[in-house]
């Protein structure tokens, strides 16, 4: 496969500027006409504009989106499968109603032959917003000064921007999910001596303790250090690590804590207790079992009749699992003090009308593009994901 051209930081950063540029001029408001519709017209009109679409609209919806617009899902899933749904879809518009780097994904892997819209660009991820490209690079240049980043390999979460997916595959990394960290960390040992994890440190450390690497060879790198030196890591702290995690987060699995896990126990004898691998490492290791939001459906479905399950993940799933598996207790793990995805929320049903009408009438608004490099660099990050 014949790598992309490399470009210069200053070039890359203009381009970035105006690409970001480009996104703002982009955005569109709701229209007024919809923000009093009730939610029986919002539900009536949004089913008749599929219907409408047809073949020419897929509608690709995260698990951890709310009910009233999972209910017109072509396909539900995390963020990984929904990319994988996008690519095989024949269809001319794909409507994502997850988060931003959500759809990003979708029109890198469709090579943006089609129409990837967001139904609002408001649900922007917390954690994909902790690692801006801005903040990796200069990260990266005080690296150059303390080691040969020709052997640090970065490995991006697929939680983060197409600008930072395209930065990891043009200096020789992989993107991973959080079903395929392990293999992802493995494969950049195999070709480096550190590895940069970006951007949740939680999922970072989790792996890197599952690989057996010891606590004193692990660091965390702080962004938001004023002077760049990663909140007061120095070159001897970077000559010893093998891993450098990025000092980013879950505002929803960060929230979990290993109180809630005895609490629990406590509450419940019996109980069994699964987690998503962005929680932290103590919650992760206390629990039963951990796993992606694949992994968690397909958990509690193996579960026997009359268990009592609790999950920590984000709460729409949570509910969803439980109204779907009626045989079986399933809370919350923190209960209802863990609230929602706030970035997911912002998907609102009317804005997911106004999308599908402004389709049907032929204007595609909000739509997500990839520029030209971005996307040849970080489809190299991703085939290397793939070809795991």
């Amino acid at each position: 496969m014949a790598l992309p051209i490399v470009e210069t930081q200053a070039a890359r950063q203009s381009r970035h500027e105006a690409a970001l540029w480009r996104h703002m001029s982009a955005l569109a408001e709701l229209p007024e006409a919809y923000q009093t519709l009730s939610e029986a017209d919002v539900a009536r009109r949004t089913l008749a504009a599929k219907r409408a679409l047809g073949d020419d609209l897929c509608l690709l919806v995260h698990n951890y989106q709310r009910d009233e617009i999972a209910r017109f899902a072509d396909a539900m899933g995390d963020s990984f499968q929904l990319s994988v749904f996008a690519k095989r879809s024949k269809a001319r518009h794909i409507v994502f109603a997850g988060v931003t780097f959500m759809a990003e994904t979708a029109d890198l892997v469709t090579d943006g032959q089609r129409n990837v819209v967001m139904p609002s660009m408001e649900a922007s991820c917390p954690m994909a917003g902790m690692s801006e490209m801005v903040q990796v690079a200069r990260a990266w240049e005080r690296l150059a000064e303390w080691t040969d980043v020709k052997r640090v390999i970065p490995v991006t979460y697929m939680n983060s921007y197409a600008d930072l997916k395209a930065f990891t595959g043009e200096n020789g990394g992989i993107v991973c999910t959080s079903a395929n960290s392990i293999k992802a960390m493995q494969w950049a040992f195999e070709r480096g001596d550190k590895v940069l994890f970006t951007p949740d440190q939680y999922l970072g450390l989790n792996t890197a303790t599952w690989l057996g690497v010891p606590d004193e060879e692990i660091v965390k790198w702080n962004p938001w250090d004023p002077k760049g030196n990663g909140g007061g890591l120095t070159q001897a702290d970077i000559k010893r690590a093998k891993v450098i995690l990025w000092q980013g987060f879950c505002q929803v699995h960060e929230r979990f804590k290993l109180d809630h896990v005895r609490e629990m126990r406590e509450q419940y004898p019996g109980v069994k207790i699964i987690v998503h691998p962005e929680c932290r490492r103590e919650v992760v290791q206390a629990a039963d079992a951990w796993g992606s939001t694949a992994v968690i459906e397909k958990w509690v479905a193996e579960q026997p009749a009359g268990s009592t399950l609790a999950i920590g993940t984000e709460i729409h799933m949570v509910k969803r699992l439980a109204a779907q598996h009626p045989d079986k207790t399933i809370m919350q793990l923190c209960g209802e003090l863990c609230l929602d995805c706030n970035a997911m929320r912002q998907i609102d049903p009317r804005y997911l009308l106004w999308t599908l009408e402004e389709l049907q009438a032929g204007n595609v608004v909000n739509r997500i593009q990839i520029d030209d490099a971005d996307r040849a660099w970080g489809k190299v990050a991703i085939e290397r994901m793939l070809a795991l």
